[in-house]
């Protein structure tokens, strides 16, 4: 500070040859100069700064604002959608579940289709087994008989006559008769 009134004070570094000069001592007048910029621009430019940082604050505050109801509309969005993945996987679930019961329903199905018809093909066998059984036996029945027959047929041949051996020819032929119609 001392330097600062010693410039105004100290009249041997003005020139001599006039009233007004430059002072050519850049410690001294720098802080003035710099004193009186500032004096100006705070004076003036007050009312310009004040403006501009109203206009940046009330810009702040609206961009703040509109922040706050975005994220009150994200919020609620995020909200809805969360609700809508709840009804999703509960939905998913039912299906998954419904689904395997449907598996399980078709599988069961299946299954017993398939007993049924290996119990179809056991009692198709069964039948044709017993068929085939019947008409073997009904084959051995009638040689049996054809050889019994021609054996008796040779012993009535050989101890009876002719008039009784054409009478138990015909007896025969006749018991061979109701007995063809009977298997047929």
């Amino acid at each position: 500070m001392k330097n600062v009134i010693d410039s105004f004070v100290s009249l041997g570094h003005w020139p001599s040859a006039g009233s007004f000069g430059f002072n050519t001592d850049i410690l001294a007048t720098n802080p003035i100069n710099l004193s009186v910029v500032f004096g100006v621009l705070i004076y003036f430019g007050k009312g310009v700064l004040n403006d501009l940082l109203d206009n940046r604050k009330q810009r702040i505050l609206s961009t703040i604002r509109n922040s706050e109801e975005l994220r009150k509309g994200t919020i609620e969005q995020l909200e809805i959608a969360r609700a809508r993945l709840r009804k999703a996987e509960i939905e998913a679930d039912e299906y998954r579940m419904n689904g395997y019961s449907e598996i399980e329903r078709k599988k069961v199905n299946l299954i017993n289709a398939a007993s049924d018809r290996l119990e179809q093909f056991e009692n198709a066998k069964n039948e044709t087994l017993h068929f085939e059984q019947q008409r073997a036996i009904n084959q051995v029945r009638q040689r049996v008989f054809q050889q019994a027959l021609q054996g008796a047929l040779g012993t009535l041949n050989s101890c009876l006559n002719s008039e009784l051996h054409f009478r138990t020819i015909r007896a025969n032929i006749d018991i061979l008769r109701t007995m063809q119609e009977i298997t047929d």
